[in-house]
């Protein structure tokens, strides 16, 4: 077999499906039966210069995959297939790979880079290989050393840098590499394609040169030679040098304060002068600096009192020179950008950080744009007219409200006239500032208010006009309706404002989303999803007519779409999309609805056709299940209560479907949340359903392909399992305890130095104690006694939660209502344990202290039911 690689990787792309087939079937074959010598092969006809490029770069794709996956299970497998691969033949494999760091084939080369790096990933952690950086850095101080060799070998530096963490490289490697690097970016290195590899090698090194950068000496000779790159002569090597300060100034940001003033002549001659790759990296620089200070803030509070020497101010610093230079940015617009909504350009970028710049310093910004808002606003140049707009809505978020209330009265007339501007650009931009006001400085609460009584008819009036425009100007009239209408969304009789115009919008929101003068499907979803909101914030005592006739008008559409024809898979596509998308708009009116109980009866009139038509679109999918059509009939579930029982026989086996699709964990997710909102409604009448929900769940979580964000929504899910069924819940607890006590076990051992995996801890934490809650209560009149033996180890997890400084304001309230639950489920079965874990006391006086009415609350009931126990 490995004698024929070279024809079977060439048949494996072969137009011939036939032929192909086999080839494919032909690898597979050899990989499993001798994936050693599989590997060998492949790493031979990679780096043999004599062999067909195509059958090479296949070779480079296939040795690539064998080393590495996206999905971590997947990744894991492959590493431990690796390392179980007989020494002698990884030798001569990476003996191979780095031969072919030599050849004169770009690809073969580029490639082998690559796989090194993949091999280095697995090795390197290990303490295996600990030779192969010297041999790359030998590359580079060879004499008379090809410039193709060098530039691979740079290449491959970089990988192994992206693939590696710091802390598994001794310093003088790291030391070493970084030299080496640094010398490839040298100007007397005449080869550009090595120094490029360079430059792209320092990008992914400067993870790694923490101490290189804390050294005052070595940090001025890194930045030097960045500084130096960043005018070279070639636009991609200016622009990978810009690519690093971007990242310097965002890893290394404390140290920069002796650099800026040069940065600053750097970046403002790349923006006004150079091409547009590098200058807008140098606008990313700037950028990158207002993320670091507002995070200080946030972390310091408040923008003045620094509280750190870590805080530089260099953008309050550099306002006066960086404010214009972003200005002219905003002059450089595309014609057709607003056609484009994934453009990116020198204008957009300057505009997105002159918003970050707002919200750094705050009210400095402002008398900074505001001339150049006033004397371009009203110019016979487009571009003019768009920029100033432009500039004005980018300010908007960062300044005070009393700062900008003002300006924002005077300018919202002229705004509103703006609409009807001859150019579509500068009404598409007219359009989103409005919707910017809306989102940032309306509320009915305010003090400032924006929209008043007096200005709120003729600002609906002109977007109801808007809204006809073209489509892009009319996607951003659906969100300033939007957020005009969140505004009012909390104010209880303060939403009656909006009342008298309910019908027109929604009106001119049905017909915007019927248009057919647009392909694009994204302006649908905005008027539907603008809809839900307007739906949201309406009054309910003086609507409920208003919202029967738009939940009638909505199940039409959706039984229309019923009827498609569907002849291709966009066909079938776009009805998913509407099918979603109306479900949604279902869903949000069953909440509205049933929020009362004088409208609740309208959801229960229409119920069995709503009902009709979900389980229509369940069949219509063959049978994979849709998310919207779920959360809505969670939604109707929770507003007809024990009514529901009727649709549970027809409805259970897309349930069940739904708790199975563990490849698509947003369905298995949101069925979970069903399966709770269907307890709450059925009580007991949920009985017969739950040996098979039961039964799925718990082998979803032993599921370990399952995507880890379903795991703690699981858990709640027993808990309202429980409360459900009562004492019936006896029968699971032999499964489902004992995997609550592994998953705390689990949250021990998470690393608190990724804050993805905190987050994740928390999430699983708060379930668990949400189950232990439901269980208990669940238990509390009739078989409590189930619970004694667990009591102990519930305390010992709530006292490790209770000792972890990273555990969120969630987790807290489901600890300390647990320690409740238990206490008051068990009685004086648990006293003697409350004796011996004296933490509790130290965890409701924090949680007396808090801030939080609902946090204080819970520790006091709890407080009262240990007390109870403790006296008896």
């Amino acid at each position: 077999m490995a004698m024929e690689i070279t024809q079977i990787l060439l048949s494996a792309q072969s137009p011939d499906g036939q032929i192909r087939t086999v080839a494919e079937e032909n690898l597979k074959q050899f990989q499993e039966q001798n994936l050693p010598q599989f590997l060998l092969s492949l790493s031979f006809e990679l780096s043999n210069d004599q062999k067909p490029p195509e059958s090479r770069r296949l070779a480079g794709i296939i040795l690539k995959n064998s080393l590495d996956a996206k999905d971590s299970v997947r990744k894991e497998e492959l590493t431990q297939r690796w390392v179980s691969v007989d020494p002698s033949i990884k030798v001569q494999i990476k003996e191979s790979l780095l031969r072919t760091l030599g050849s004169s084939v770009l690809e073969a080369r580029h490639t082998s880079s690559q796989v090194i790096a993949k091999v280095a990933s697995i090795e390197i952690p290990r303490r295996e290989w600990q030779e192969l950086i010297g041999h790359l850095l030998n590359n580079m101080t060879l004499q008379q050393a090809p410039a193709p060799l060098k530039q691979a070998t740079l290449e491959a530096l970089g990988y192994v840098c992206e693939e590696v963490s710091p802390q598994d490289l001794e310093q003088d490697q790291v030391n070493a590499v970084l030299t080496a690097v640094v010398q490839g970016m040298n100007q007397t290195e005449h080869s550009s394609e090595v120094r490029l590899a360079a430059v792209r090698a320092l990008y992914n090194a400067l993870d790694f040169a923490q101490t290189n950068f804390d050294n005052e000496m070595e940090r001025n000779f890194i930045m030097k030679v960045v500084c130096e790159t960043a005018v070279s002569k070639e636009l991609e090597i200016r622009q990978a040098a810009f690519e690093c300060l971007v990242s310097i100034a965002s890893m290394y940001y404390e140290i920069l304060d002796p650099y800026m003033q040069a940065l600053f002549t750097l970046t403002a001659n790349a923006v006004r002068e150079d091409e547009e790759p590098v200058a807008l990296q140098a606008v990313e620089f700037w950028s990158s600096i207002c993320d670091e200070e507002i995070g200080l803030q946030e972390e310091y509070g408040g923008a003045d009192e620094g509280g750190s020497s870590v805080h530089s101010h260099f953008i309050e610093k550099a306002l006066p020179l960086l404010v214009p230079m972003l200005l002219e940015t905003l002059l450089k617009q595309e014609e057709d950008q607003d056609q484009d909504d994934g453009i990116w350009n020198l204008s957009m970028a300057g505009g997105t950080c002159l918003g970050l710049v707002a919200r750094t310093v705050g009210d400095a910004v402002v008398p900074l744009v505001m001339p150049f808002v006033q004397s371009n606003i009203s110019k016979s140049d487009w571009r003019s007219r768009e920029a100033a707009t432009f500039a004005f809505g980018s300010i908007l978020e960062g300044p005070s409200l009393e700062k900008l209330a003002p300006l924002v009265h005077a300018g919202l007339d002229f705004l509103l006239n703006a609409m009807k501007d001859q150019v579509s650009h500068v009404k598409d931009t007219t359009a989103w500032t409005l919707g910017r006001i809306f989102e940032i400085l309306h509320s009915t609460s305010s003090a400032y208010p924006i929209i008043t009584p007096a200005n709120l008819p003729r600002i609906i009036a002109v977007l109801l006009e808007s809204i006809r425009d073209a489509p892009n100007v009319a996607d951003k009239v659906c969100g300033a309706i939007y957020f005009l209408a969140q505004g009012y969304e909390d104010s209880g009789a303060n939403s009656s404002v909006l009342t008298p115009f309910l019908g027109d919008i929604i009106s001119a929101l049905l017909s915007t989303a019927d248009r057919t003068d647009t392909d694009n499907s994204r302006l649908r979803s905005s008027a539907y999803e603008t809809l839900n909101e307007l739906v949201r914030a309406s009054n309910m005592s003086e609507t409920s007519n208003i919202l029967t006739h738009l939940l009638h008008e909505i199940m039409s559409r959706l039984s229309r779409t019923l009827e498609l024809q569907i002849v291709s898979s966009d066909d079938r596509e776009r009805q998913s999309d509407l099918q979603a998308l109306l479900c949604g708009v279902i869903q949000v009116i069953v909440q509205k609805l049933s929020s009362l109980d004088e409208t609740k009866p309208i959801i229960l009139q229409s119920a069995d056709q709503m009902m009709f038509l979900f389980l229509q679109i369940f069949v219509s999918h063959s049978y994979t299940v849709h998310e919207e059509a779920m959360l809505a009939i969670g939604a109707l579930a929770y507003a007809t209560g024990p009514e529901f029982a009727k649709y549970m026989p027809e409805f259970y086996k897309y349930l069940e479907m739904g708790l199975q699709n563990f490849e698509d964990y947003q369905v298995c997710s949101i069925s979970v949340g069903v399966v709770g909102d269907i307890c709450r409604a059925l009580d007991e009448k949920v009985l017969p359903f739950c040996d098979g929900i039961m039964s799925q769940l718990l082998k979803d979580l032993s599921n370990s392909m399952l995507h880890r964000s379903v795991k703690p929504p699981i858990f709640s899910c027993f808990g309202d399992i429980a409360l459900a069924i009562s004492e019936h819940f006896e029968k699971y607890v032999p499964y489902a305890l004992p995997m609550l006590q592994g998953a705390a076990e689990l949250c021990a051992h998470l690393d608190a130095s990724d804050e993805d995996m905190m987050d994740y801890g928390n999430q699983l934490r708060r379930g668990i104690f949400e189950a232990y809650s439901g269980i208990l209560q669940g238990f509390k009149n009739s078989k409590a006694e189930l619970m004694i033996p667990y009591a102990s180890h519930l305390l010992q997890f709530t006292e490790a939660v209770f000792r972890d400084k990273n555990r969120d304001d969630g987790v807290t309230k489901a600890a300390v209502a647990a320690m409740g639950d238990l206490a008051d489920t068990l009685g004086p079965n648990t006293k003697v344990l409350f004796k011996g874990c004296t933490f509790h006391i130290d965890f409701l006086g924090e949680c007396l202290q808090s801030d939080d009415d609902q946090l204080k609350e819970t520790a006091a009931w709890t407080q009262g039911m240990i007390g109870r126990v403790l006296v008896s």
